[in-house]
């Protein structure tokens, strides 16, 4: 398929900077996007008006997930009361950040979105089935704590009593928080009839690695998502004064949480894993006091099952002892947790064929991947390896030349996030057209 304006480069970057100057911090270059945030209403009012302006239908569910609808969804439902599945074609990712995160970790699915929509009106393609274009809420987690926030509750597996309790750091609940942006709490929950409409999902993202570089491709098909997950430690001790304390009497839960940080990197290193503490927080924390309580999040990673719970365990384990001997105390709680996800085998391989060897660069001679779309594995989370267990689900990945995300240092080319599009636009072709 040759490239229409709308797959061009100067398309993607006029589209791009639209929506770069919102919730970026001058100092860093990163994003503050957090959920239900002022900045979040004005990244949701972006997408409300890019949708509105290409003829799109904008709906927003339950759980706060935009959706845009090219096509009638509705008569998805009604094929589904005569007994015929669902048939619409879903594209999207998600639009908040990490705190101080970069600039594509997904609004380059939905930028790409759009523009693929652009490029199918441009073709002259006439869809049979609906399209769809979803933005989801709080995807990172940043704000509240649980990853891919708005698909679980969307899926259910997500209680909407423990969705309303979360806190942030300031100690807003997500009810107070949805409550101040105009939304309503007491809607979340699952919504399986919008679910059913689905009959495909496939989101684009920034590659969160260096396989598509190492390929010398553009653009490549995720293959499974690693097991991971979230865990919370808390650990207690004795706040008193740091320079009438002697180290003999000291209970600091700081030290324990010192010595569970280079447990879990040990761990993970032995079981080719990943095991990050990127976020601590201590009470009273002030510069001259032993703190009473210290809280450390583990974010755990592995190429199966069996290896992420040997993981945590061993790591809890370790605090433990660590704990006796700091005469202090610790608990663990799970706050998310996600299954391995391998990805609807006849969509993905649907994709690699829509893709073919257009998908490859010409430096990937000698690849194994030669002739069709390179298929990669991933250890990052996303919104479609939650949908996944309830529609076919798919993911497309962008190159990122260095491989560095959640960092503003994250970055894709103008000339592969149009080849993105373009990929996009193939698939949503291939899926909704014919």
């Amino acid at each position: 398929m040759s490239p229409s304006r709308a797959t061009g480069e100067g398309a993607f970057r006029a589209l791009w900077d639209t929506l770069l100057p919102i919730g970026r911090d001058p100092g860093t270059g990163g994003y503050l996007r957090y959920a239900w945030s002022a900045t979040d209403l004005a990244c949701r009012e972006w997408f409300t008006a890019q949708a509105a302006a290409r003829g799109l239908a904008v709906e927003t569910d339950r759980n706060g997930n935009l959706w845009a609808w090219l096509g009638d969804p509705a008569a998805t439902d009604r094929a589904e009361e005569a007994g015929d599945v669902g048939d619409a074609v879903v594209t999207g990712s998600h639009l908040d950040s990490v705190p101080y995160g970069g600039a594509y970790d997904g609004p380059l699915g939905i930028v790409c979105g759009l523009l693929a929509l652009d490029a199918l009106r441009e073709r002259g393609a006439r869809p049979v089935r609906p399209i769809g274009l979803a933005a989801f809420v709080e995807e990172e987690g940043s704000r509240f704590g649980v990853a891919c926030l708005g698909s679980r509750l969307l899926t259910g597996s997500l209680s909407p009593d423990r969705a309303r309790a979360l806190r942030d750091r300031d100690g807003v609940t997500l009810a107070e928080a949805m409550a101040g942006a105009g939304a309503d709490p007491a809607a979340l929950g699952p919504e399986l009839d919008r679910l059913r409409r689905v009959a495909a999902f496939v989101e684009l993202h920034v590659e969160q690695g260096r396989g598509l570089a190492e390929l010398g491709a553009p653009v490549g098909v995720a293959g499974a998502i690693w097991p991971h997950g979230r865990w919370r430690f808390d650990f207690t001790g004795e706040g008193n004064h740091a320079g009438t304390t002697r180290m003999s009497d000291r209970r600091d839960p700081l030290l324990t949480l010192a010595h569970t940080v280079l447990a879990a990197n040990d761990e993970a290193r032995r079981r080719g894993a990943h095991a990050t503490v990127g976020r601590v927080s201590a009470q009273p924390n002030a510069t001259n006091a032993i703190a009473a309580h210290a809280s450390a999040w583990l974010d755990a990673r592995a190429a199966d099952e069996d290896t992420l719970r040997a993981l945590v365990a061993a790591v809890q384990a370790r605090a433990g002892e660590h704990a006796e001997m700091d005469r202090t105390a610790v608990s663990v709680t799970e706050e998310s947790a996600t299954p391995a996800v391998g990805f609807d085998p006849g969509l993905r391989d649907r994709l690699v064929k829509a893709l073919g060897s257009e998908a490859l660069g010409s430096e990937a001679l000698g690849s194994e991947a030669l002739g069709s779309a390179p298929v990669l594995p991933t250890g990052a989370g996303h919104d479609a390896g939650v949908l996944s267990a309830h529609v076919p689900a798919a993911m497309l990945f962008v190159r990122n030349p260095t491989g560095v995300s959640h960092s503003p240092a994250e970055h894709a080319t103008d000339a592969d996030c149009a080849a993105g599009v373009a990929a996009l636009a193939d698939v949503l072709e291939e899926l909704a057209c014919r």
